[in-house]
């Protein structure tokens, strides 16, 4: 961040400081949403989330307007520092805080740089942090802002930090009393142990305290009443330390010594042999290697994590003996078996094992785990020894086996991400890359075995996803078989011929290894793993499409706040892995081995409801983005189910566009699924749903194979309504296309449909588009009578929104009729309209042809400022087609007076723009246009094309959006002065 720097402090009153002064923060509300922000820096917190925290349960009836007006407020407020600090990112917003910034986390960092410092018996700098991490409390936090601070949110993070305080002062009188200053903490010691009354070790401190100051009296005192309190409150004794401590007044003697260990006789050296076809991850292997030899960071945990059978173990071994020269002392190797079928090992056995691996040789073993660790630390303190701790469960296994900051380091390998060890350094894997894919195979079963049959080698590695391990299968039968052709094993490897079981050789299989991790979980003892584990299954009815939070509660019929926990849970545990922020995935073959457990586990019926859910959520968000992408008056009628789920939100065009476009698989995949479950009202309503993604992408064929697919499923159906729809929507599709007569045949058989309903709204669609298509066929007259026969319907419908689009038609037929002035005239009420709108397609199109009429006026400059704004808009909406419109009008403007280099450059970015995406009349009419052109001595390349300034009033702030009603016209322009069909026609015709 390059601005102002801001501090922020709940350790207190809530307070932001610039770093000379304190910024004022006024208002309790925009307090509370900046103290909710902070209490989770740097995430997104959802609108929800933090209207709660404002209001509570009682939302006001304006909570909407009430809540973006202190979110202004609060964005002001930080925006004044020079950076952009608040994010508005769905479903919520994200606030920036710098490393430092927040005291929270200062004091968390220092509290937990005490506890590293209190494991290594650094009593120094146990009291150097301890004490830095207590200074930043100035009260208690978020003390001005009650009622919010007593919501169960932020009472546990209150009550977590106390304890977190408490924790620090414990270390810090530890230190004290290590290093002999035991009279100067008797008072605080003294006046927190009468504080805490149940607290034993504040009063296990002040007994040694003052014991070691001669008053052996008061410190008996101290033990008595302690365990009078504990068997009165918790009917226990007091545990094992304050006992000893106890023992020690009664010895009247100094702690004893810690054991002395012998040294080992030779330093061990236990890791496994490593993999010798042990290929790729160099980035990821330089990078662990740096980490564990990087003395001066204090060699911090280094945790691989990853999916099963993404080669954590290899990487692991062959990392750590690249390595070996730096820990002299040696290196301690232990399989945790945390995903195995025996069960996970216990760290109470492991302590044992490394003790007699070191060389330590105690009077006797303590029984307590604990104490063990204690041992273990003091054992290895000081060595330069690597410890490699493979497969670990959790992190609650591994703490008790980390050693204190030193010369040694730790490797640790886990299917869990395991972020709450703290202090670690993360290196998430993941499936290899093509190459390295293809480097691996080569090296199990020959380079020139896999040579000769791509199309089968490339099947058998999307087959394989990248995962080591597959891989090693596939390379083990095809070395162990070397009659088979690779066309043989790739047809085994098929989806739908059951992969999973195909790759498996001996004892070693993929689902085996995939079992581990799920069975981790549906097994687990805690609620939330147990959930985590259903939410997988369900995950798995829905092919490997991106999930968003929202989409997922569809599927699993839970609230969006508990799919994002299930999903993080799956995160944590590899078996979901987040392409992108609040975006989730599953792998290809975990994706198949989820639905194998879901037609296990659950009953047929709730696999129905959850598909049927996903299905339903689909329709309606793809609904969503067409009305905001296409500013269409009349949507088709919603489904028959209840909402119940949130959908996708979109700021503007396009955002519904780019949300289109993204999850377009997805849709695909929905609409097979909804004919394949007999749901044809969910079929054509995705199908007809797509025309606001159309207007940019109507390229691309997409949209044509999904609507004949819809109309298949209605037909066989005998839905009428969605034959109506479907026929309107493929006429959008011809008339794009410039399919003249197949645009005019579905369009009729739409206004059959919709006049036998009585539908005036769709009849006055229908007949603008009938008039687009006559004006773009050249047969002006025609389309003028129908726009006013339009325009007239949308006047009895009262639908004003719609006007702009009637009057475009109009214009465009006195374009072609010659009646340019009045054309202008028309023109120009239709752009102050869609500015108003902000109606990014529809504009640029409207642009275009106003840019088209002022050249016919002769007013150069009027019509290049026209259609440069029109350019400035398909270029930031990321609209090719458009593109290739605009530039073949500026060239026809360009040629038209003679400024012949002008029009060559836009000729050339066209015909480019149309060989890039295969735009076949682009690249016809643009080749016609540059050979109209007079020969120059030397052409120059092409060069962008210049965009006359647009006054701010006129810009538009919207990307790609099709016209009301799903009836816009995109802009053409001729290869030739005369109009005509294809590129350069009058319009392209988009209906609805």
């Amino acid at each position: 961040m390059g601005g102002v720097m801001l501090r922020f402090g709940l350790l207190g009153p809530l307070v932001v400081h610039d770093g000379t002064a304190l910024r004022p923060v006024t208002g309790l509300k925009v307090r509370v949403l900046l103290a909710a922000l902070l209490l989770q820096p740097n995430r997104v917190v959802s609108k929800d989330s933090l209207k709660e925290a404002m209001w509570g349960d009682e939302l006001p009836s304006s909570v909407e307007a009430s809540f973006a007006n202190h979110a202004t407020r609060l964005r002001r407020l930080l925006a004044a520092t020079g950076d952009e600090r608040l994010l508005t990112v769905a479903p919520g917003y994200q606030l920036l805080v710098a490393e430092g910034d927040l005291d929270i986390e200062v004091f968390e960092a220092r509290v937990r740089a005490a506890g590293l410092a209190h494991q290594a018996g650094d009593w120094e700098k146990v009291l150097g942090e301890s004490r830095a991490a207590l200074a930043l409390w100035r009260g208690a936090p978020l003390a001005d802002l009650t009622p919010y601070r007593d919501q169960r949110g932020p009472t546990l993070r209150i009550h977590r930090l106390g304890q977190l305080r408490l924790q620090a002062r414990e270390w810090a009188f530890d230190a004290e009393l290590r290093l002999g200053n035991h009279r100067e903490i008797l008072t605080d010691l003294a006046v927190l142990a009468a504080e805490n009354p149940l607290r034993e070790e504040l009063h296990r401190q002040l007994m040694l305290a003052l014991h070691r100051t001669g008053r052996q009296a008061e410190a008996f005192e101290v033990f008595h009443t302690l365990r009078r309190s504990l068997v009165d409150e918790l009917g226990t004794e007091p545990g094992p330390a304050v006992r000893a401590s106890y023992q020690e007044l009664l010895d009247g003697e100094q702690p004893p010594a810690p054991p002395v260990l012998a040294p080992a006789p030779r330093p061990p050296y236990q890791i496994p042999s490593s993999v010798p076809e042990f290929t790729g991850r160099e980035r990821e292997a330089a990078a662990v290697a740096a980490l564990l030899r990087d003395a001066a960071a204090s060699r911090r945990p280094v945790v691989i994590s990853g999916m099963g059978g993404v080669g954590k173990t290899a990487l692991a071994v062959h990392v750590a003996r690249l390595v070996q020269d730096e820990f002299p002392d040696g290196t301690l190797y232990a399989d945790l078996r945390g995903f195995s079928g025996g069960g996970p090992r216990s760290a109470h056995d492991l302590l044992a094992r490394f003790l007699a691996d070191l060389g330590a040789r105690p009077a006797a073993l303590p029984d307590d785990t604990d104490d063990r660790a204690a041992l273990f630390r003091s054992a290895i303190a000081g060595r330069r020894v690597l410890l490699v701790l493979d497969n670990a469960r959790d992190a609650a296994q591994v703490t008790p086996l980390l050693p204190p900051q030193g010369p040694g380091a730790v490797l640790i390998t886990s299917r869990q991400l395991l972020v709450e060890l703290p202090g670690v350094e993360m290196m998430p894997l993941r499936p290899l890359g093509a190459e390295e894919q293809l480097a691996l195979l080569s090296r199990l079963c020959g380079a020139d075995r896999i040579a000769h049959e791509p199309a089968a080698l490339a099947d058998i590695l999307a087959a394989c996803g990248g995962l080591p391990l597959a891989l090693r299968i596939v390379g083990g039968r095809l070395s162990s078989r070397p009659s088979w052709p690779l066309a043989l094993l790739a047809e085994r490897l098929a989806p739908d011929r059951g992969r999973l079981q195909a790759l498996s050789m001996g004892a070693v299989a993929v689902r085996h290894t995939f079992d581990m991790s799920y069975r981790a979980i549906r097994d687990s003892g805690n609620a939330p793993e147990r959930e985590a584990a259903r939410a997988f299954r369900l995950l798995g009815l829905w092919k490997p499409h991106v999930f968003t939070t929202r989409s997922a509660a569809a599927l699993l019929g839970a609230s969006e706040y508990d799919a994002s926990a299930v999903l993080e849970l799956l995160v944590d545990a590899n078996l979901v892995h987040g392409p992108g922020p609040g975006r989730y995935a599953l792998h290809d073959l975990l994706g198949e081995y989820a639905a194998q457990c879901a037609a296990e586990e659950e009953p047929a019926g709730e696999r129905e409801a959850a598909t049927v859910r996903m299905l339903v959520w689909y329709a309606r968000a793809v609904g969503a983005a067409c009305a905001v992408a296409s500013h269409e008056t009349q949507s088709p009628p919603p489904l028959d189910e209840p909402a119940g789920f949130a959908l996708p939100e979109f700021a503007e065009d396009a955002d519904a566009i780019e949300w289109t476009k993204r999850e377009l698989p997805a849709i695909r995949e929905a609409l097979t699924r909804a004919g394949e479950a007999g749901r044809s009202d969910i079929a054509w309503r995705l199908a007809a749903g797509l025309f606001g993604y159309a207007t940019t992408h109507w390229w691309t064929g997409e949209w044509d194979a999904c609507l004949r697919q819809a109309m298949d499923i209605a037909v066989a159906h005998g839905d009428t309504l969605g034959q109506a729809w479907l026929h309107r929507r493929t006429a959008v599709a011809h008339g794009m296309a410039y399919r003249n007569e197949q645009c005019l045949e579905h369009l009729g058989r739409a206004l059959e449909f919709f006049t036998a309903a009585g539908d005036l709204l769709a009849q006055a669609s229908i007949l603008g588009n009938m008039s687009s298509l006559h004006s773009q066929t050249g047969d002006a007259r025609q389309g003028l009578v129908l726009a006013e026969r339009s325009h007239e319907l949308y006047r009895r419908t009262r639908s004003p929104r719609s006007e702009a689009l009637a009057l475009s038609r109009i214009a465009d037929a006195q374009n072609l009729l010659g009646e340019y002035t009045l054309a202008v005239l028309t023109y120009e009420k239709v752009i102050a309209a869609l500015r108003e709108q902000r109606h990014g397609v529809f504009l640029a199109t409207s642009l275009t042809h106003l840019g088209d009429v002022r050249r016919h006026l002769g007013d150069r400059e009027a019509a290049l400022e026209a259609q440069s704004e029109a350019l400035a808009i398909r270029r930031r909406m990321d609209d090719p087609g458009g593109t290739a419109d605009c530039l073949a009008y500026m060239a026809r403007t360009h040629q038209h007076f003679e400024e012949w280099e002008a029009a060559r450059s836009c000729w050339e970015q066209c015909l480019e723009l149309g060989l890039h995406h295969g735009m076949a009349q682009h690249i016809e009419a643009s080749r016609a246009g540059l050979a109209g052109l007079p020969a120059l001595p030397a052409p120059s390349p092409p060069k962008e094309v210049t965009v006359s300034p647009v006054p701010p009033s006129q810009r538009v702030a919207a990307s790609p959006v099709p016209p009301p009603s799903g009836a816009a016209t995109a802009s053409s322009v001729p290869p030739s002065p005369s109009p005509h069909p294809g590129p350069g026609g009058p319009s392209r015709t988009c209906v609805s």
